[in-house]
């Protein structure tokens, strides 16, 4: 009843489109757009893809809503598109999908929609499913580059917190235990932003390590 609601509040968001056609996926728009779709039957029992399209770069940061190729609506995000049976929710988070997902509006089983043909999302799917045990140890690998960077940039970047004359002459300076070499710190960074990705792409999150990854500053 939640999800329900939340898609419900969040529909006079959409605007109308303006018909134009969706744009194919190209191979060098993997880590600047994401396109997700879903076939569903409309109430005369005719089959209609629904397709949202995400631009990460775009100046206005909308997301457009498509119905068998043409926009029918443009929402700021996150946000909800009503759809047959329910409404199709998209997030955005700091390095890319949160959510993409069908939500029923009896309640029912969510289902997140499917990635066009050779985008990032479809080919990171396609690993994981030829290749289960191995997408697993990624993910995994993934989330631990992301710990291990809170663990530890957190304390360094207190310290760097506490130096500003308005919160040291309040709280007190705080002194890190930890201080990492240049070279740790941009080998760090790399992994963390390379970790970061991954979880993007199988549209992981987790309030924590995913809410933004500050540390990679």
């Amino acid at each position: 009843m939640w999800s329900k609601w939340r898609g419900k509040r969040q529909l006079p968001r959409t605007e109308p489109g303006d018909g134009s056609a969706l744009q194919p996926h190209r191979p060098w728009q993997m880590l600047s757009r994401s396109v997700f779709h879903i076939e569903l039957a409309d109430e005369d029992g005719v089959a209609r893809d629904y397709a949202a399209d995400v631009r990460y770069f775009s100046a206005d940061g909308t997301v457009d809503f498509y119905v068998d190729g043409r926009q029918e609506l443009v929402s700021e995000q996150p946000t909800a598109f009503p759809v047959p049976g329910g409404v199709v929710e998209v997030s955005v988070g700091s390095t890319g999908l949160r959510r993409i997902h069908l939500v029923p509006d009896d309640g029912g089983q969510e289902h997140t929609l499917t990635p066009v043909r050779h985008s990032a999302e479809y080919w990171r799917a396609v690993t994981d499913h030829r290749f289960p045990v191995l997408s697993k140890w990624i993910g995994r690998v993934a989330s631990v580059i992301l710990l291990l960077g809170l663990v530890l940039f957190g304390p360094q970047l207190l310290e760097a917190l506490t130096q500003w004359e308005v919160v040291g002459d309040r709280f007190g300076t705080y002194t890190s235990p930890i201080s990492l070499p240049g070279w740790a710190n941009t080998s760090l960074l790399v992994a963390g932003t390379a970790a970061s990705l991954e979880r993007a792409l199988t549209l992981r999150s987790h309030w924590l390590i995913d809410l933004k990854p500050w540390w990679l500053g």
